[in-house]
């Protein structure tokens, strides 16, 4: 698996009031503009590594994600922002940061006005509940409308087993309940018929590339664990087991989707 690119920003440009951790979008040294999620924000480089460990398995199981990006950040940024809450964002996020791809003219996703297809629906719930990904609502869809497909963001709030390592594995195998207000459950009526193959793509080699991509700055000490190394261990652990038959997290979201229709 290829490396993830590097790139330097180079102008901030606008904040993205509407994201919590208030990212935003700038320039980056190759020219192009990405979406900046700050490492010094909310939840910090944990919600980085769900992001890239989440777009990047999405991206396995050929769901359309913006290009990730690592980013790096000089400080002396934060001299020419007059917002003092933005200023202190970028200083406390200088080195090295995450960014996607920024999609132009994307439009946020009204699922009362476009209906998916029940294959693509079902492939997003079944990635959704992998992940844990809370972020999904009908009130917060993540999801934009570009060049007439669905592209799937924000990753950062899932993977929240990794706030807290205390029997994770134990949590692994768990279902996910809050599946249930999935923005595309009503249109997921093909879920078991997308399981095989969506299990199938995520061998035990991909998903250990997959978390050999985070960087070990952002892997922060932690008592449950000897080093970095240890703790990627566990991520790959975690999907492992949780992509174990019975999949009580694809289970859930079956039966959510039958209490639905």
């Amino acid at each position: 698996m290829a490396a993830l690119r590097t790139v330097h920003a180079t102008r901030y440009l606008t904040p993205l009031r509407e994201g919590g951790s208030l990212p935003a979008i700038v320039e980056a040294d190759d020219d192009g503009l990405y979406v900046l999620k700050f490492r010094g924000a909310g939840q910090g480089p944990k919600a980085l590594i769900a992001e890239l460990v989440a777009g990047e398995l999405a991206r396995t199981l050929g769901l359309p994600v913006p290009e990730i990006v690592l980013m790096e950040l000089d400080a002396e940024l934060a001299r020419t922002e007059p917002d003092p809450e933005i200023q202190d964002l970028i200083r406390a996020s200088g080195g090295l940061n995450l960014a996607l791809d920024y999609l132009p003219g994307s439009m946020t996703f009204d699922p009362l006005a476009e209906r998916p297809d029940g294959e693509l629906a079902s492939r997003i719930v079944w990635f959704d509940a992998l992940i844990t990904n809370i972020d999904r609502t009908p009130r917060n869809a993540n999801l934009l409308l570009w060049h007439r497909g669905l592209w799937l963001i924000d990753h950062g709030a899932a993977l929240y087993f990794h706030h807290s390592w205390d029997d994770f594995l134990q949590r692994a195998v768990k279902p996910f309940v809050p599946i249930k207000d999935h923005v595309l459950l009503p249109f997921a009526n093909r879920l078991h018929e997308v399981d095989a193959a969506m299990t199938a793509a995520l061998t035990p080699e991909r998903i250990a590339e997959i978390v050999a991509l985070i960087p070990e700055p952002w892997l922060l000490p932690d008592p449950f664990f000897s080093g970095p190394d240890a703790q990627r261990r566990a991520y790959v652990d975690y999907f492992n087991r949780r992509l174990q038959a019975p999949r009580a997290f694809m289970e859930e979201a079956a039966r959510a989707h039958a209490a639905h229709v």
